[in-house]
């Protein structure tokens, strides 16, 4: 089978034997994969990284089951999934100790790939392989950012920052859910397509630096109810501003966003708000977002679609950021 691994900081494919599923395991025949910033990091020695270099990279993957072991109840042969992203995080808080696709165990840039069968989520027949594999990172992150802690209510204010995948399944969540979606970018291109997804306000953070007065304005002076925070450093501060003073809720996700202002701790002390961090979620909380969409379904954006031959392509345009939603490989 075809394979990509990481030598001498670059990504190479390679022909490996496929794998045995043993007890208790699936194999699953890889169909489509997503990328993720954190997909980038590990690339580059940047996230986390605590197992051999050398592993296959990519956190996100769709499939069907091509074998099964020993043992195994949950999933028969031509099953259609998708990993959740924590292979053993099955449900409750948070473990202790989880290892990442990617960068403590292989990821999914392979045509088959032998898990657990614990680590898998049926796909509904209605979510196509490229649309799926958008699903176990950014999907489920959205998903528990807007319903862990307080649920979101219709009406609440949510605000989303950029572009990226997460902002971009929040804003369509959020809506779904009869929410009122702020949302920043750095373009007026950028604005149109948000707007066309439903944003309801779009503020140019480029433009407007102070853009956390601006998303009090926008709301009348109350300020967000839910934020979706995926700057960490280069956006918190405005975020704060942006919260109000009626105890909003901050969803901490990421840290894609450089420099910013230092944090005002009478900022944070007005707002009263909850700062809640977010790392993905469990399987239940993906098969909670399944379960909702088959309900109400929504349609992942994705930028481009690369073939499986052009993985090292996908990986580059991902890292332009000229990207305007999910970079998505196929492997047939």
């Amino acid at each position: 089978m075809r394979v990509y691994r990481p030598e001498a900081g670059r990504l190479v494919q390679r022909e490996e034997p496929p794998p045995e599923p043993q007890r208790g395991e699936v194999l699953v025949r890889v169909r489509a994969t997503s990328l993720n910033y954190r997909d980038l990091l590990i690339l580059n020695g940047d996230h986390f990284v605590n197992g051999p270099g050398s592993l296959i990279p990519v956190s996100d993957a769709a499939g069907e089951i091509a074998a099964v072991g020993d043992g195994v109840t949950r999933f028969e042969v031509g099953d259609r999934v998708i990993n959740s992203f924590h292979s053993n995080w099955i449900a409750g808080r948070l473990p202790d100790h989880l290892v990442g696709y990617g960068n403590g165990q292989d990821g999914w840039l392979a045509e088959y790939r032998a898990v657990p069968e614990h680590a898998l989520v049926r796909l509904p027949d209605s979510v196509g392989f490229e649309q799926g594999a958008t699903l176990p990172c950014a999907a489920v992150t959205a998903w528990t950012s807007l319903n862990g802690g307080t649920p979101l209510r219709p009406g609440d204010v949510v605000l989303t920052l950029g572009t990226g995948g997460v902002s971009l399944f929040a804003l369509q969540l959020a809506k779904a859910q009869g929410a009122r979606v702020v949302a920043t970018t750095s373009s007026a291109a950028k604005a149109a397509r948000l707007t066309e997804l439903g944003a309801d306000v779009v503020i140019d953070y480029v433009a407007t630096p102070d853009w956390g007065k601006a998303v009090l304005e926008a709301t009348g002076g109350r300020g967000a109810d839910r934020i979706v925070e995926v700057g960490g450093p280069g956006t918190f501060a405005q975020s704060l501003v942006a919260a109000g003073t009626h105890h909003a809720e901050i969803a901490v996700v990421g840290f894609v966003g450089a420099g910013g202002a230092p944090i005002d701790f009478m900022d944070l002390f007005r707002s009263g708000a909850t700062v809640r961090k977010i790392w993905v979620g469990s399987r239940e909380d993906t098969e909670d977002l399944l379960r909702w969409l088959a309900v109400r379904p929504i349609e992942p954006v994705v930028d481009r679609v690369h073939p499986f031959e052009e993985a090292v392509e996908a990986f580059r345009h991902f890292e332009s950021r000229k990207n305007f939603g999910k970079v998505v490989i196929s492997a047939g």
